[in-house]
């Protein structure tokens, strides 16, 4: 899974997040919406989409770009 937003550039940004940390708020592994919305900046919204839905051709990385209507899935906190 991966977590996407618009930066204010307008390149999409890519976390692929480690599911190994433990929330000290539930004493479990974080998920991947508690993730989202701790690490995606305050106020942007995101997308969590499976990893086939990422381009795997990194050449031209800094073209990607999101529409924001897709980013449905939360906000940053």
């Amino acid at each position: 899974m991966k977590i996407i937003y618009k930066q204010d550039n307008g390149v999409a940004a890519i976390v692929s997040p480690v599911f190994t940390e433990i929330n000290p708020d539930t004493n479990k592994i974080w998920t991947i919406e508690e993730i989202a919305a701790k690490t995606v900046p305050t106020g942007y919204k995101y997308k969590i989409v499976e990893d086939a839905d990422v381009p795997t051709d990194r050449s031209f990385r800094n073209a990607w770009t999101v529409d924001e209507a897709d980013l449905t899935d939360g906000v940053g906190l």
